[in-house]
């Protein structure tokens, strides 16, 4: 029995797995166990931002490991006060709660907000259409995504969704019984898609006048992956609360929910807590991770996003009947077409490209930030193939 028919007996069937096998993954590249090589332009999904195996961060695991692995959250672990001490300095929030995952700081941002918004009977929380922010039951109850709910609500009470970007009705919404909303300044999952700033200007000036709670999610967007820290940086706002997980790990998983002074002293002792979030070994990955990031790699994924965009907008001028707009940032791109893109993304797996399609229509390109020119022009030139087998089909 094959390696992947064996899976097929394991598993429940939750994930469209590529069909590869790997063997191993360095820099920007997948190897197959056939001996085949991919260049991965997804990244993880946008957790692998220094790339495969970066030999600082496995130095800095096995470090760690030889130390200790877990100990749990009973102790003080020097690992995670580097990290916490990093993320700070580069952040400028100066309280800090450790996950795992995204979803996990989804859902303690959440149980964050309302447990400030408490005293004044604030309960409600509003997300935003196309965000996506995990799969647990508080993440669930602020998306519209029906393939990820459909048959398992009912979902929390005193939760909404509005339209992404549309001023009007996240006015018509608030109230003073609104205790937070959560956006993604840029969206991943929902097409890569930047919010306006009309729309950022707008929450702005709603929160100074209901007082409600802004929670940034930079889960996919932060950790340098637009050439800023977060990608809330260029609409002049600052959130309460910010989610991040994915890049920040390198490879490990590792979350973290940051807080604004003002909200750090709304929880006491065994009111939130977790086994594992928070790992020394993943805040060991971490710390690695954040050195990179300060030594120029947002600077280098700024400018290459640039050179990226500018390659992709040319492919649009080419296939004007295909590709209808191209949006993103540093190492987050999407290319939304007139046609499904998942076809073409198999037929960019074919040509030894890893991307993925989103929001039906889009593909996604979120790569190592350490990509070069070379990466470009491999993955420029395949999604000209298959754009132009695309058009004369």
């Amino acid at each position: 029995m094959s390696l992947i028919d064996r899976e097929h007996e394991l598993f429940l069937p939750t994930y469209k797995r590529l069909p590869i096998v790997v063997e191993r993954a360095e820099g920007m590249y997948v190897y197959a166990a056939d001996g085949t090589r991919y260049l991965d332009f997804l990244g993880g999904i946008a957790v692998n931002s220094v790339g495969h195996s970066h030999p600082r961060v496995i130095e800095a695991i096995e470090t760690q490991l030889r130390r200790y692995m877990h100990v749990s959250n009973y102790f003080y672990q020097d690992a995670q006060i580097a990290f916490a001490e990093k993320l700070s300095a580069m952040t400028g929030y100066h309280k800090v709660f450790l996950t795992n995952s995204g979803t996990e700081a989804t859902e303690g941002a959440m149980k964050l907000a309302r447990a400030f918004g408490s005293a004044e009977g604030r309960q409600r929380i509003f997300g935003f259409t196309g965000g996506f922010h995990g799969r647990t039951y508080g993440a669930l109850s602020i998306m519209d995504k029906p393939r990820y709910k459909d048959g398992m609500g009912p979902f929390l009470p005193e939760t909404g969704v509005l339209p992404f970007n549309d001023v009007q009705a996240l006015r018509d919404a608030m109230s003073h019984d609104v205790c937070a909303i959560v956006v993604e300044f840029l969206q991943g999952e929902g097409g890569v898609r930047w919010a306006t700033q009309e729309f950022a200007d707008a929450i702005a000036e709603l929160r100074e006048q209901y007082g409600f709670l802004l929670i940034g999610d930079e889960i996919q967007a932060g950790a340098g992956r637009t050439g800023d820290f977060f990608g809330f940086e260029r609409f002049g706002i600052v959130p309460d609360i910010v989610t991040m997980a994915k890049a920040v790990g390198g490879g490990l998983p590792l979350g973290a929910i940051l807080v604004s002074e003002r909200l750090s002293h709304v929880w006491g002792s065994g009111q939130h807590g977790t086994t594992f979030g928070g790992n020394a070994v993943a805040c060991a990955a971490g710390s690695a991770v954040l050195d990179l990031l300060s030594e120029g790699l947002m600077d280098h994924a700024r400018m290459m996003g640039a050179v990226l965009l500018s390659e992709l907008i040319g492919l649009q001028a080419e296939f004007p009947a295909l590709v209808t707009q191209v949006r993103g940032a540093g190492a987050m791109a999407g290319m939304e077409l007139s046609i499904p893109a998942g076809p073409l993304v198999d037929a960019l797996l074919d040509r030894g490209i890893i991307a993925n399609a989103t929001s039906d229509t889009v593909i996604r390109l979120v790569p190592p930030l350490t990509f070069q020119q070379e990466h470009v022009a491999e993955v420029i030139g395949a999604l000209r193939a298959v754009l132009a087998d695309a058009a004369g089909n």
